[in-house]
């Protein structure tokens, strides 16, 4: 039990080391206006290079990418069905069938799903 801690604490001890030692030496900011504006054959940029990012994009992308996840974890559900028990098999599932409908229900009833806004 004394091995486990020792190496635990000396594991998080050296982690923490080597994180601060990349936060101290990384720190190279230099403010530039140059450097922080577009290239344009070295000339100053007619208007800005950062248009506005769509948030209802980002949110349906995000949204999508967690349904993706969620599918490719539905998938091996038909393969399982001949190693698992039926009736554990049936539970599992539908326990994670519920938490899907119910995430899409909260994403729907937030307004997260309507384009038309």
């Amino acid at each position: 039990m004394l091995i486990l801690f020792t190496s635990i604490t000396v594991t998080l001890l050296l982690a923490t080391v080597i994180m601060m030692l990349s936060s101290i030496l990384a720190k190279k900011v230099i403010s530039d206006r140059e450097k922080s504006s577009p290239f344009e054959c070295g000339f100053d940029p007619k208007n800005s290079a950062r248009l506005p990012f769509s948030l209802r994009f980002f949110l349906i992308a995000i949204i999508f990418l967690i349904f993706d996840v969620e599918i490719t974890l539905l998938l091996p559900i038909s393969t399982i069905l001949t190693m698992a028990p039926t009736k554990t098999l049936f539970k599992m599932s539908l326990f994670f069938l519920t938490i899907l409908l119910l995430g899409l229900y909260h994403e729907w009833n937030q307004g997260a799903l309507d384009w038309s806004e």
